[in-house]
């Protein structure tokens, strides 16, 4: 039910902000069908598996899982695009895996051998395989054009409202809590955490294409450090400066040019969308 109101607050925030600048809504039925198979997988059903994972996982073996996504969006771009796989960008995302393992080896330790763990392990996995289709499906609409702040709106209600459906058809109950503190959260998850994340990593896909901008899945555990040095007294371990290094190394090989590559073509400014 979170993730329900979370991306359907989320879609209605976009819809005024289009309404606001004049961009219409209107799109015709083959393109909402796109939308909401990319709506679908990115999110509701990614989103409720991360949700599921951490229920039995500390949130380490999750990243580490997240930390795989640029190396399956290869494999899913090699087979559904016909796009080569580089040993640059290979070697590159097995650094950003491998550093992120490190980060968080020392929480790994406090895992128990329970069928919780395996059972939060396949939620991971899960997760991890549909948000990166859901990313393929986004790449693949953007080179059909259809991208924008408009289709956006649609793919997030479309989401919400499969992981409404999805909760009433498992006899959840229609329940929504009205708490100072829930209320806060959900609405900086919808607008931070959604609206203006998704809008910066729909924009760097178009640019970079859905191998690099998967890296942020290596990224983020990253900045989550240092914010939580910053303002929760997190103490290092040795293995944290490591992984960094590993992870930023990595970093750098997967976002770096070389004269060999083409330079992706800067994508329409909403050259499709209608006023």
């Amino acid at each position: 039910m979170s993730v329900a109101w979370r991306f359907l607050l989320a879609a209605l925030i976009v819809a005024a902000w289009c309404r606001l600048r004049g961009l219409s809504l209107r799109l015709a039925p083959v393109e909402h069908a796109a939308l909401a198979l990319m709506g679908i997988t990115m999110y509701s059903v990614s989103y409720v598996f991360v949700y599921r994972a951490e229920m039995y996982l500390v949130s380490g073996l999750v990243a580490v899982g997240y930390s795989a996504a640029p190396l399956l969006s290869m494999l899913g771009l090699r087979i559904g695009f016909g796009q080569p796989i580089t040993a640059r960008m290979t070697l590159g995302s097995a650094l950003g895996i491998g550093g992120i393992a490190l980060v968080f080896w020392p929480e790994f330790a406090r895992l128990s051998n329970s069928r919780d763990v395996s059972l939060g392990a396949l939620f991971t996995v899960l997760a991890v395989v549909v948000s990166t289709a859901g990313g393929l499906l986004a790449h693949r609409n953007h080179q059909r054009r259809l991208h924008g702040w408009p289709t956006m709106a649609w793919s997030m209600g479309y989401g919400g409202a499969f992981a409404l459906l999805t909760a009433l058809a498992l006899g959840r109950p229609l329940a929504f809590d009205f708490s100072p503190g829930y209320l806060l959260s959900l609405f900086y998850l919808a607008l931070f955490g959604s609206v203006l994340t998704f809008g910066a990593w729909l924009a760097l896909l178009g640019r970079i294409g859905p191998a690099r901008a998967s890296y942020v899945g290596v990224m983020v555990p990253i900045v989550a450090l240092i914010i939580s040095t910053l303002f929760e007294g997190l103490a290092w371990h040795p293995l944290t400066a490591l992984g960094i290094a590993v992870s930023v190394a990595g970093n750098v090989l997967v976002l770096r040019n070389t004269p060999r590559e083409e330079a992706m073509p800067e994508p329409p400014r909403y050259s499709r969308l209608r006023r």
